[in-house]
């Protein structure tokens, strides 16, 4: 912890913006993407996924996920870091085991002291293709074009990290996006420059 506090105050000295992490977390394979905001411009740094499939010991693989997410912290130095929230299913056991590496993975990033925020699958792909039932490879394109990337990875769970850091940079770039109106009085409230006089 406390190298880490020295190279994020070097960081700061010598600092070319900020650094964002995402983190779409999985049982099998848990995405993750690094972007760098310099002035308003995205600039794509890495992606890349953890791969847990190996691991038959549940318990072996929460070490593993806490132990590589926070090397991808020292490595990368994320400012902020941005998680995909589990999906609500049917199958509990499997929320279960997925709310359980999420848990992991954000400890693991509280450990270092750096702020966690967390978005809806839905949201996510609305932030990124403008579509809450947007697939895999629609959000890969968008990213794909957003960020300039000359070849994508095979494995989208790789994007699908990448769309969520993307996505609190949208959100905390511009406050009022992606935020609900109860009803056309609210939504005229909060956007009075999308009425035509």
């Amino acid at each position: 912890m406390q190298i880490y506090l020295q190279l994020r105050k070097k960081k700061k000295l010598d600092s070319k913006g900020k650094i964002i992490m995402g983190v779409d977390p999985g049982t099998n394979k848990m995405g993750y993407g690094v972007i760098r905001i310099a002035g308003n411009r995205m600039e794509y740094v890495v992606m890349g996924y953890i791969e847990l499939s190996k691991f038959k010991n549940v318990y072996l693989k929460l070490k593993y996920i806490y132990e590589r997410v926070g090397s991808l912290v020292a490595e990368y130095l994320p400012d902020e870091v941005a998680f995909e929230a589990p999906f609500f299913g049917e199958n509990v056991q499997s929320m279960l085991k997925l709310g359980r590496a999420q848990g992991v993975a954000m400890a693991a990033v509280l450990g270092y002291g750096i702020e966690v925020f967390e978005y809806a699958p839905r949201k996510v792909k609305i932030a990124i293709t403008g579509q809450g039932s947007a697939s895999k490879e629609q959000v890969a394109s968008m990213l794909k074009n957003i960020l300039n990337i000359a070849e994508l990875p095979r494995n989208l769970d790789s994007t699908d990290g990448l769309a969520v850091a993307v996505c609190h940079y949208f959100q905390s770039s511009r406050p009022g996006f992606g935020k609900s109106s109860s009803g056309w009085d609210d939504f005229l409230r909060k956007n009075p420059d999308r009425v035509k006089q």
